[in-house]
């Protein structure tokens, strides 16, 4: 018999106890979009697959969770309380200095402009968000963006314009990429181009624009994760001398 007693503390948090010890805890975080994240850390084996258990009956589906893929028993673990994979990503570090991406001698292509963020117009970003987005779920699905892009239910929220730049042919905005600055590094959260614009070096431009802005602002990498099927975007990866660092998988349990 199991004698790990799983307790909740907080709204957000269980404690699992043996033998009068604390043996691991779980957590749930709340992401932007809504999605509920649950993470389980033990000390003891025994006590994950109780802590996970207890966790899933007392959340609302559908729940998530990230795990390495070189980790095939955590995987398995959660497998085993109804979880499946819902997504592959692979994990990538970018250096930023021009003379090793090669990104600082390219032109951007005939009649392109890319803008940093400040020197956009807000409401037009936000409508070219909103275009590629329809485009994105049309086809692939959004799905296929990074996890920390998905659309907010709570609706649209203040853009903070210092992490955008944008690409702009003959007036019209045609594709962005974003990047949040982390102390000496910085995580590349989403390049999106307009489907009638793809495949013209769009998002190359706007790739070697953030990294040589990112190079002059002394962050000497980047990082970011790209759907394992978006081969478009892993192929503009690595061919700027990335480092492939691992492979993540979100698993959902519905």
């Amino acid at each position: 018999m199991n004698s790990v007693k799983v307790t909740r503390v907080t709204e957000t948090q269980w404690q699992a106890v043996e033998d009068g010890l604390i043996v691991g805890h779980g957590d749930v975080s709340i992401r932007s979009d809504g999605r509920l994240f649950v993470s389980v850390d033990v000390w003891r084996e025994t006590a994950f697959d109780r802590l996970a258990a207890v966790m899933v009956a007392d959340l609302p589906a559908p729940l998530h969770t990230l795990v390495g893929a070189a980790d095939p028993d955590l995987k398995s673990r959660w497998e085993s309380v109804g979880f499946t994979v819902g997504r592959r990503e692979r994990e990538y570090v970018v250096p930023t200095d021009p003379a090793v991406t090669g990104l600082g001698t390219v032109p951007p292509p005939p009649g392109l402009v890319v803008l940093p963020g400040v020197e956009v117009d807000p409401g037009r970003l936000r409508a070219l968000d909103h275009e590629i987005r329809e485009e994105v779920d049309a086809t692939v699905g959004w799905r296929t963006m990074p996890a920390e892009v998905v659309p907010s239910p709570a609706g649209p929220k203040p853009l903070d314009l210092a992490t955008y730049a944008v690409a702009a042919r003959n007036g019209r905005y045609v594709g962005l990429i974003r990047v949040v600055p982390i102390r000496r590094r910085a995580r590349i959260g989403l390049i999106a181009v307009r489907a009638d614009h793809r495949r013209r070096g769009v998002g190359r431009a706007l790739l070697a624009h953030a990294l040589v802005s990112m190079h002059r602002n002394g962050i000497a990498s980047a990082w970011a994760e790209v759907d394992e099927s978006n081969t478009a975007g892993i192929a503009l990866l690595e061919g700027a001398a990335t480092r492939r660092t691992g492979d993540c998988l979100e698993l959902v349990r519905s």
